[in-house]
């Protein structure tokens, strides 16, 4: 374990106010146009050698070269908030009503701009670092539309690096783990037809609402009857709705709302087919129709082997350790990334605090020493001078 760089530590308090800065002024998915001209001016600032924005809609990618040539290593760092109602209380709170920083991408954000304004000052490595600070990864799919907007061939990406804080982790600890990391998150929609009726003459009509009631008990034997146990799938109905708000009506239509999670594609698939399967023949028994409409979500984020103990090792100089993380049932758009290029992503303690998307939650200050000097010991390492 190394102690904090003295650079760092004095930058903290100044990180610090960035970080509660972004919190009181959170942005949404693509709206992130403050957030992002912020974190482009300061690029700029700090002399980063190229700063561009509008990459993938509102996302700013910036260059730091080294000292001589070398290879080219990407930094990312998400900076879109969560539509939900602050309940912190802190003096920072959002601004916003009914938008936060649920999730500590102000964290991610002001950490990255951090280790830029280091790495931008020392530059002792060869090669560059191209720092990616990305919109809409609250489902939005912004690391999908960056590298469409050729994020990874438009600079020479040759590897990809990622960073999220996670509450229960020890303050400042860093977990990784190779492979499967979080899970594909599909959705699925389902209409259930049937025949309106009074309720007083049931036998004149077909009933959805029984029809929807089997399908959702069937629903659950994907999991529990057609999935291998020692494989991770949940299937999860979450909405019910009526097309009639009243007591004494049998609605014409029932709808379903739910997710799929997996962590492979042969699990990906089976849940397709057999939703299909159970929504053609479940509901024909009472008389009625389900037409299903599948949401494709986030793909699995896999962290690639090599630069998965890479990751580790630079975590383990920082903090003098690095555990395994479990497998994450959430999704996580630097999935998208690590389908283009090699990479891992790593998980920063937050240490006991409320869990991510609560009203709750709040990004705690006291991890940004330790999460900026993983992005410098990754950068440094990386491209360490020859």
């Amino acid at each position: 374990m190394a102690p904090i760089r003295n650079r760092i530590a004095e930058l903290q308090d100044e990180i610090a106010a960035w970080r509660r800065d972004f919190h009181a002024n959170p942005e949404l998915l693509f709206d992130v146009h403050r957030t992002a001209g912020i974190v482009a001016g300061k690029l700029e600032e700090f002399g980063c050698d190229e700063v561009t924005k509008g990459i993938g809609g509102t996302g700013v990618v910036a260059v730091i070269e080294g000292r001589g040539p070398g290879r080219t290593i990407g930094l990312r760092a998400d900076m879109d908030a969560l539509p939900i109602t602050e309940a912190t209380g802190v003096p920072h709170a959002s601004t916003a009503p009914g938008v936060m920083h649920a999730c500590g991408h102000d964290g991610h954000t002001a950490m990255l701009l951090g280790a830029a304004r280091y790495l931008s000052e020392t530059r002792n490595f060869d090669g560059r670092i191209v720092l990616i600070f990305q919109p809409a990864e609250e489902g939005g799919g912004g690391g999908r539309e960056m590298c469409e907007d050729g994020l990874m061939t438009r600079w020479g990406i040759e590897e990809v690096y990622g960073m999220h804080n996670w509450p229960g982790v020890p303050l400042g600890t860093f977990a990784i783990r190779a492979g499967p990391f979080f899970a594909a998150t599909d959705q699925f929609e389902i209409e259930v037809v049937g025949k309106g009726a009074h309720a007083a003459k049931p036998h004149e009509g077909v009933d959805p609402v029984v029809a929807a009631s089997h399908l959702v008990l069937a629903i659950q034997s994907i999991a529990s009857r057609h999935a291998d146990p020692v494989e991770q799938l949940v299937v999860s109905v979450t909405a019910i709705e009526s097309f009639s708000k009243a007591f004494n009506v049998i609605p014409p239509r029932v709808s379903l709302r739910g997710t799929v999670r997996t962590m492979s594609r042969e699990m990906r698939a089976l849940a397709r087919e057999r939703l299909d399967e159970i929504c053609a023949h479940v509901p024909a028994a009472f008389g009625a129709r389900a037409d299903v409409t599948h949401l494709d979500g986030y793909p699995v984020m896999a962290n690639h082997p090599g630069e998965t103990v890479f990751a580790a090792e630079a975590a383990t100089a920082v903090s003098g350790d690095c555990a395994e993380a479990p497998l994450v049932m959430g999704g996580e758009d630097f999935a998208y990334m690590l389908e283009e290029r090699p990479g891992a992503y790593i998980l920063l303690g937050n240490g006991d605090t409320a869990p991510v998307h609560h009203p709750e939650y709040e990004f705690d200050d006291a991890a940004i020493p330790m999460g900026v000097s993983w992005w410098v010991e990754v950068a440094e390492r990386r491209l360490g001078r020859q």
